[in-house]
């Protein structure tokens, strides 16, 4: 019996986050550098074929959510109501974001990744990626070229405002004060965003 494209991909996301939650507890029990990928297919009862399969490398078993949340930022821009203003959307998107990441327990999370410079690394280029995709959404959603400067610009603040943010003893009034920013950075540079529907007409 041929199984059906909607079961297989949610077996597909269940074998993925199986692989990453193994991972994890494996990492907080024994340090990230004392497990190896052999380690975390044995203890997920998978093949090493399949972890690389869900995931490019040992550092990305640990930031398992990269990919949704690069497209959370982009579907902010191009999702976002007719009458919602650009900067409003993201900021909103990364409040979502900063609650997320900031809940209960994640700190053990951001202190492992803090003391390895490979996962540093990793955000590093994760958060370059980001901004990048992000600064093509805001472009395309604005009908401006691809390489405005601005939108790379704008994108960068933005994806930097969710690491500042969750630093701080206060993390969704520091999205706040950062936007606060970006707004009148946004607004200096002449793009104070039309609306989608303005940009529409």
């Amino acid at each position: 019996m041929t199984e059906q494209p909607g079961r297989r991909e949610r077996k597909k996301a269940a074998t993925r986050q199986k692989i990453a939650d193994t991972a994890l507890h494996l990492f907080a029990e024994r340090g990230y550098d004392a497990v190896g990928i052999r380690e975390v297919a044995a203890e997920a009862d998978v093949a090493v074929t399949t972890v690389f399969s869900h995931f490019s490398s040992k550092e990305a078993l640990v930031f398992e959510q990269d990919e949704d949340f690069e497209q959370r930022l982009m579907r902010a821009v191009t999702d976002r109501q007719p009458h919602e203003a650009l900067i409003p959307a993201l900021r909103r998107e990364i409040h979502a974001m900063v609650q997320h990441c900031t809940a209960d327990g994640a700190a053990p999370l951001w202190r492992m990744i803090e003391e390895s410079p490979a996962l540093r690394q990793y955000e590093e280029s994760m958060r370059q990626r980001h901004a990048r995709s992000l600064a093509t959404a805001i472009a395309t959603d604005l009908d401006l070229p691809q390489t405005t400067p601005t939108c790379s610009a704008i994108a960068r603040f933005v994806v930097d405002a969710f690491s500042v943010a969750r630093e701080t003893d206060d993390p969704q009034t520091a999205v706040d004060e950062i936007f606060r920013m970006i707004e009148a950075a946004w607004a200096v540079a002449g793009a104070t965003p039309p609306t989608r529907e303005s940009v529409a007409v």
